[in-house]
């Protein structure tokens, strides 16, 4: 089993700045598919970034392209997502997941592990 602990949520003004950590309990395997996704009241989980262990590829939705960046450190088991030029609209519980296998990856049902989520609020 993996598990996961997300850190580093918090309350900024549009066009601040957070960084998100996840603690991965181990790497059971050598390539995993890990990613970040939210979700706002009352909206689905949505995949925001997901990169691939293994490899290092990345996936954006479209809305964040250009203001978060999705990184790991595998020596830490750690996973991050820096956001910048928050807006809003990305007001969600930010949750950390992971899964062996990356075919979709920023679909929600490809996700065997998830955490708690870290609460991230955008005020205007």
């Amino acid at each position: 089993q993996v598990q996961l602990v997300e850190s580093g949520g918090g309350s900024v003004q549009a066009g601040g700045s957070l960084r998100l950590s996840c603690v991965a309990s181990e790497y059971t395997y050598s390539s995993y598919c890990m990613g970040w996704f939210r979700q706002a009241p009352g909206k689905e989980r949505e995949g925001v970034a997901v990169i691939r262990t293994g490899g290092g590829r990345t996936y954006y939705r479209d809305s964040v392209k250009g203001r978060f960046t999705i990184s790991q450190d595998n020596a830490k088991n750690t996973l991050y997502l820096q956001m910048n030029s928050l807006k809003p609209e990305d007001t969600a519980m930010y949750f950390c997941a992971a899964a062996p296998s990356c075919y979709y990856p920023l679909y929600v049902g490809t996700y065997n592990y998830w955490g708690q989520g870290t609460q991230v609020t955008v005020s205007s």
